[in-house]
């Protein structure tokens, strides 16, 4: 199963890119506007600068019209982290919030160093169920958690999601999509989340220095429930912005981070992520197969159905150097070796993956 896609991107013959949960790649295409819009951007004779305002609000259609939502409902970021601090200073100082055990710290540490009531539910194969038995006992009023967990891939059942929504509609959903948003199709306005949201430099395509948050109309009705009668004198600087808009998006934000970012959903836009997704859960799916045989992979992952493109394997993180050595691209997370698949691998990948495991690990 060769890749019809990894001709788009700069990858040497003798490196198997398997890194993606740390840092993704981004094609040709995207490093080639990079060169001529950095060079158009700083040259005096182009009005680019003076049009920064118009450029991020094309690329926030880009993204509403990627993540089906309307232009309104998203805000433009440096990267997740800077949204959703800004989004935790706007949250009911006597909000109750749900946390998995172990998130990422990006997401946990945050909501915990502002001194939020807060309790933990554990990730492992009855995720939702310790999710509905934690929201019954303790009754928290958001739910805050990553969609595809960053050490051991595990991804929660986006149509558990849902009905959780239609089950308990005041209980305020925010999802970290960063290590999920690219790899499948996404309609926000379906899924039942509040709030989403993600950096660009993983699964996106979209390098470093952008990021986004999708936010519903009834999110923002908790964020900001004062929006329509705050009487607020703005000046005329910012004329055309809400005050949502002021708190997401404070200062100038880089037209070449979010252009690159726009150019990742257009490339997977031309390409049809319902057709790099299918791809690449195939490869997933052989992936998940081969490993288990080799009982390098951890029970709750064996046993979920949900898959994501994120796999830990289970091997001494001692190995970590044989594999960089023989060109693997990977990183040691948790209590092992953590390696995805995107849509620029390919079955040549596993098999040396697997090969240098058989010859060099497992031996």
């Amino acid at each position: 199963m060769q890749t019809p896609y990894k001709s788009y991107f700069d990858i040497p013959e003798d490196v198997s890119y398997l890194t993606t949960p740390g840092s993704g790649l981004i094609p040709i295409s995207s490093k080639e506007w990079r060169l001529k819009r950095d060079a158009d951007f700083f040259s005096t004779a182009t009005d680019l600068r003076e049009k920064q305002g118009e450029f991020n609000l094309a690329v926030k259609k880009s993204i509403g019209k990627f993540f089906t939502t309307a232009i309104h409902n998203v805000y433009n970021t440096a990267n997740f982290s800077t949204g959703f601090n800004a989004l935790l200073d706007r949250l009911p100082k006597d909000s109750k919030i749900l946390l998995f055990e172990g998130d990422y710290p990006s997401v946990n540490f945050p909501v915990i160093s502002r001194g939020f009531e807060y309790v933990t539910t554990p990730v492992d194969e009855k995720l939702e169920e310790h999710i509905m038995y934690a929201i019954k006992k303790h009754e928290p009023t958001v739910f805050i958690f990553s969609i595809v967990q960053y050490i051991s891939g595990i991804k929660i059942n986006l149509e558990f999601i849902k009905q959780l929504k239609e089950k308990f509609p005041e209980l305020l959903i925010i999802g970290d999509g960063t290590q999920f948003l690219g790899t499948e199709v996404f309609d926000f306005s379906q899924s039942g989340f509040d709030v989403v949201g993600a950096s660009g430099y993983k699964w996106l395509l979209g390098g470093y220095g952008n990021g986004f948050l999708l936010v519903s109309d009834y999110g923002k009705q908790i964020l900001f429930p004062n929006l329509d009668t705050q009487n607020v004198e703005i000046d005329k600087m910012w004329a055309g912005k809400g005050i949502d808009q002021l708190y997401f998006e404070p200062g100038h934000l880089d037209t070449l981070s979010h252009g690159t970012l726009k150019k990742g959903l257009e490339f997977l836009s031309e390409l049809g992520l319902e057709h790099t997704a299918a791809y690449t859960q195939q490869l997933v799916k052989l992936a998940k197969q081969e490993l288990g045989k080799r009982k390098i992979l951890t029970e709750v992952a064996i046993n979920r159905a949900e898959t994501s493109t994120i796999f830990n394997l289970q091997i001494d993180q001692g190995h970590f150097n044989i594999l960089m050595e023989n060109n693997i691209k990977c990183f040691p997370r948790g209590n092992g070796i953590r390696i995805g698949f995107h849509l620029y691998n390919d079955e040549t990948d596993l098999e040396k993956l697997l090969r240098i495991i058989d010859t060099k690990i497992l031996k």
